[in-house]
Formats: structure tokens, C-alpha cells, sequence
């Protein structure tokens, strides 16, 4: 039975389309995580579903409680955290209440609750309301509170422990209907990996967003992916829009790129066609009232007869060549959109011997690193609690941060690719090709069509200010300008971080593919469990090799 019914959503800001017509069911012990690239409306869909923002049109139909966890989550000001938890387990006490009530009626022989009482029951038991309690210790010791007092108010926590624990309260009322947005954000691995197993016991239905692609892979039972795809309907008739995939991540990944084969050809099957019903409208069109020879006088007649026949045959051809591809132009498949490739810009040649040589560094307050070096066949992941120093690694061996001591020696003209994970464009009144341009011959406008090319960025980006484009056009950006340096080390800070799935695929291959050095630092589950270099670990701010 579906707990949650989407049923054609549509809405629109600003005059521009969000989302267009999707559809999507859930029932009890389903996981369904939704992708798709930056800006296409995963968490507009969220907050439809949860009715906190009505769409232009469609609907949306719940069945029992609803439970939604938005991104910066609200808690209530000056509660502190066991009132929190109390008032999340409110609602089990009043239902035990209820119970209680209807069962003592029952017991005097009142039989008209009985059908109260059995959907009381029965949503209670849904919920698992007599473990709520265990439930709710669970919950904050499995997301890392349990050191944070009762007494505390909320508004002191932190916004990590402000996200966890209202992550944490969502567990604990366990709704019928769970709506999360991004619910590994600020989340280590330990607490991911209770979230994962509470997820996967759950009895109501859950929806996620996540670029999580580990935490999809362990939670998800299927994958609606809003990014446009090709399917044929029964009449076949075409429609370009979401699609639902069954199974985990992994399972996902099949699915889609079976799906770009199938519009691939699909999309050359319908060329062919055209070009050939136009080759059969010309061509037929051009014989008709001609059959090629003179006449003579006595063979005219005979002649005049047969050509009309002639002609008669002929135009039927046309009129169903006509037909047919009046037919085709109606089922018009679109051609695939474009595939991001990043193999050519990740191509350059890299020199032999060490290429980056630290010895000795020290920037006091934030890394030390006795000796680092970095050559044309390093592949290297850097780990370490947040705040460790990682990040100031990379800018050290970058020569962006100048150490308090020690050398960073690198070949003069050796290109660096260095991807920081924020601050890449100091100035935010710059626009998009402005950004992409500086520190580059002529003018800004010369770059523009290769700034486009890339693919990266829409069109009406290209000239919107820094500042106003989102956190994951901003990532895109930066990506941009490294890959236009044509770099032969690669300094990746948190690569995956605001990038869709699937640009962050394609990055991971192409990266995996170039052969060059690489130094890399990412907390990314997926991205550490599949790396096949080496690993080093940053200590209380100190490289560990």
C-alpha cells in the first residue's frame, strides 16, 4: 500500500520550470532516494511532498504521520535537549493513554471503541511505540549526543549537533511517511552507519535526498533519478522526464547508462527514419506526371492512360510517405544530451622525477609534514578528522600557503591543478567568464565560448555575478579553471563536495584515467572505499605517511 502519492508536480519560480509533471509513489518499508544535478529541484520536491509548499499544479496524497527533515533543520528556541526528546515522544504517550482508556472501556463491556482502540493499536505497533523510549537512547548515543547533558538548550549546540539531533528526533517518532534532506550532512562514519541500519529496519516509508552515494548504496531500494531521460510510453509515444530505478546506487548506475544506450539508438532509429521518408517524399514527388520517354502519335492514348495509372501509384506512395514522416516529426525523439568528457583536458604530459618536495614544513596552529614528496606516479588520499589540517596541506604543497618553516620545491613551470574546497574566487562582483578569464591574456569576452563548451555551467550563468550563482555552480566554476590549465598534479580539496553524481562520475574516471599525479583529500565514503593508492592520515595536525 503507498503511504506517500505524487502524482504530477509541477512548479515554477520566476517563470522558470523547477519541476514539470513528476510522479512518484512510496509504501510502507521502501527507501527512495532521489538524485539528479544541481538546481533541478530534489529539495523542491521534498517540501511538495511534505505540503510545507503547495505546486502550480498536481498532488500529493499521505496516508498516517509525516515526518520532514529539512537541510537546517528548526528546533524549538530555549528547549532544552530532554524536552526535545520528550516532545518527540509526545505523541506515543497520548496514544498509550488512549489505549489505556479504550481498554478499560472494553473491559466494562463498552464494544463501541473497539475499532478505535484496534487503529490505535495498530499504528502504534506500525511505529513501534514500545521500544520508543530505548529507541529515542538509541538514536542519540548511534549519532554522537550522547555526551551532550539533557539540560542543555539547543541553542547553544552547534549546527552539527543541531542537525544530528533533530535527525535523531525524526528517528524517534518513526512517522509513517520519513522525509529526509541530505541526513548525512555533518554525520562521521559512525553515525552513518547507525542511520543506515535504523533506515534499513524502518517499517513506514522513507525519501531521501543525498549525494551520499555510499549511503544510497546502503539504504536505498530504489533511485528516482530527476534528470531527463527517454522513456516510451505503451502508444509509443515519447516522453523525456525522470526515471525510477529499482535497487541500490550500484544498481542505478547499470540502469542509467542502459538507458542512455537505449535513447542513443533509440534517437539514430528515428534520424534514419526521417531521412529516409524525406528521401521517399523527394523522391517519389519528382516521377509523378513523368515517365521518362517521348510519345508518338498513335501511343499517345495507351501512353496517357498508363501514365495516369502510373501517377496514381505513385502519389499514394507519397501521400504515405507524407504520412509517415508527418508521424515521425509527431514522435520526435530528442537527441541525448551532451556527455560531460574531462579526458582531453586531463591529458597533459607529466614531467618524470618529484615534482612537489616539502621537507620539513610547519605552519604553526594548523600542519607539519617532516618530508612529502610528490612524483609523477603518486596517487595519494589524505585522511583526518575535520579541522586536522588537511586542507592546509594541500594549500602548502600548492604554494598558495607559505610555511613558518621548512621548503616546498617544485620544477618552475610545472602546472599544479589545485581544487580548493572554498575561496576560490576572492572577488564575488566578478562574473562567471569574468572569473574564468582572470589571470589570462586579453579579454575576459574571448573566453567565453570555451567557458561554455566545457559544459559546465548554463548559458545564462556565464555572465551572472560570482556571488550569485549557487554553492554547486560556484564548485563548477572552480572545476572549470583547473581543467582549462591543462594541469600536471592534481591537489584535489573535497572534490565531491556540491557536485551532482553524476559530474562527480565522470570526474572520478577521468581522474582515473589521466595518469597523472595525485594528491587527494575527502571524507566521500564511495570515493575511500574504491581508492586504489596509497593513504596517509593528518593527526592532530601533523602527516602521518
Amino acid at each position: 500500500m503507498s503511504l506517500l502519492s505524487v502524482r504530477a508536480l509541477s512548479i515554477a519560480y520566476g517563470g522558470r520550470p523547477v519541476l514539470d509533471g513528476v510522479s512518484y509513489d512510496a509504501g510502507a518499508g521502501e527507501r527512495l532516494g532521489i538524485v539528479g544535478e544541481n538546481g533541478v529541484g530534489k529539495s523542491t520536491l521534498l517540501r511538495l511532498s511534505a505540503g510545507v509548499e503547495a505546486p502550480d499544479s498536481g498532488s500529493v496524497e499521505r496516508r498516517g504521520s509525516l515526518g520532514y527533515l529539512t537541510q537546517e533543520p528548526d528546533l524549538p528556541d530555549g528547549m532544552t535537549v530532554d524536552a526535545a526528546v520528550d516532545a518527540a515522544l509526545a505523541e506515543f504517550r497520548d496514544m498509550e493513554q488512549r489505549m489505556r482508556a479504550a481498554e478499560a472501556r472494553l473491559a466494562d463491556g463498552d464494544q463501541s471503541v473497539l475499532d478505535e482502540y484496534g487503529d490505535l493499536l495498530a499504528e502504534y505497533e506500525l511505529r513501534d511505540g514500545w521500544s520508543a523510549d530505548a529507541r529515542a537512547a538509541r538514536a542519540l548515543a548511534g549519532l554522537g549526543l550522547a555526551d551532550v547533558v539533557g539540560d542543555r538548550s539547543v541553542d547553544t549546540l552547534s549546527g552539527g549537533q543541531r542537525s544530528r539531533l533533530a535527525l535523531a528526533l525524526a528517528l524517534v517518532q518513526a512517522p509513517d511517511v520519513l522525509l529526509l534532506d541530505e541526513p548525512t550532512n555533518h554525520l562521521d562514519d559512525d553515525a552513518i552507519a547507525f542511520l543506515e541500519e535504523s533506515l534499513r529496519g524502518y517499517r513506514g516509508a522513507v525519501v531521501t535526498v543525498s549525494h551520499d552515494r555510499a549511503f544510497l548504496d546502503g539504504v536505498a531500494t530504489s533511485i528516482l533519478d530527476l534528470d531527463p531521460v527517454l522513456t516510451v510510453q505503451r502508444d509509443g509515444t515519447p516522453r523525456i522526464g525522470p526515471a525510477r530505478y529499482t535497487g541500490a546506487y550500484t544498481d542505478y548506475l547499470a540502469g542509467k547508462a542502459a538507458a542512455r544506450v537505449r535513447w542513443e539508438q533509440a534517437y539514430t532509429t528515428w534520424s534514419d527514419d526521417v531521412d529516409e521518408a524525406r528521401a521517399a517524399v523527394k523522391q517519389d514527388a519528382r516521377r509523378v506526371g513523368h515517365d521518362g520517354r517521348g510519345r508518338r502519335d498513335n501511343d499517345k492514348f495507351v501512353a496517357h492512360f498508363l501514365s495516369q495509372k502510373v501517377d496514381a501509384a505513385v502519389a499514394r506512395r507519397v501521400r504515405d510517405a507524407e504520412n509517415r514522416l508527418r508521424r515521425l516529426e509527431e514522435l520526435r525523439i530528442p537527441k541525448p544530451p551532451r556527455l560531460l568528457r574531462f579526458d582531453a583536458a586531463l591529458g597533459a604530459q607529466t614531467p618524470t622525477g618529484v615534482l612537489i618536495a616539502a621537507r620539513d614544513v610547519c605552519v604553526p596552529g594548523r600542519i607539519k609534514a617532516a618530508a612529502l614528496d610528490v612524483t609523477a606516479d603518486t596517487r595519494l588520499l589524505i585522511t583526518g578528522r575535520n579541522g586536522a589540517g588537511k586542507s592546509s596541506l594541500l594549500a602548502v604543497l600548492a604554494g598558495v600557503l607559505e610555511p613558518a618553516t621548512g621548503r616546498v620545491l617544485s620544477p618552475r613551470r610545472l602546472r599544479i591543478g589545485w581544487l580548493p574546497q572554498t575561496g576560490s574566487f576572492p572577488d564575488p562582483s566578478l562574473t562567471a567568464v569574468q572569473a574564468f578569464a582572470a589571470g589570462r591574456p586579453g579579454p575576459a569576452g574571448e573566453y567565453q565560448a570555451e567557458l561554455a563548451g566545457l559544459g559546465l555551467l548554463p548559458g545564462p550563468s556565464l555572465n551572472t555575478p560570482v556571488g550569485r550563482l549557487s554553492v554547486g555552480q560556484q564548485r563548477r566554476l572552480a572545476l572549470a579553471r583547473l581543467l582549462v590549465s591543462r594541469p600536471q598534479v592534481l591537489l584535489l580539496d573535497e572534490p565531491t563536495n556540491h557536485l551532482s553524481l553524476g559530474l562527480v562520475e565522470e570526474l572520478e574516471t577521468a581522474v582515473d584515467a589521466s595518469g597523472l599525479a595525485v594528491v587527494v583529500v575527502t571524507h566521500d565514503r564511495w570515493a575511500r572505499h574504491r581508492w586504489s593508492g596509497e593513504t596517509a592520515t593528518v593527526v592532530d595536525g601533523e602527516l602521518v605517511l
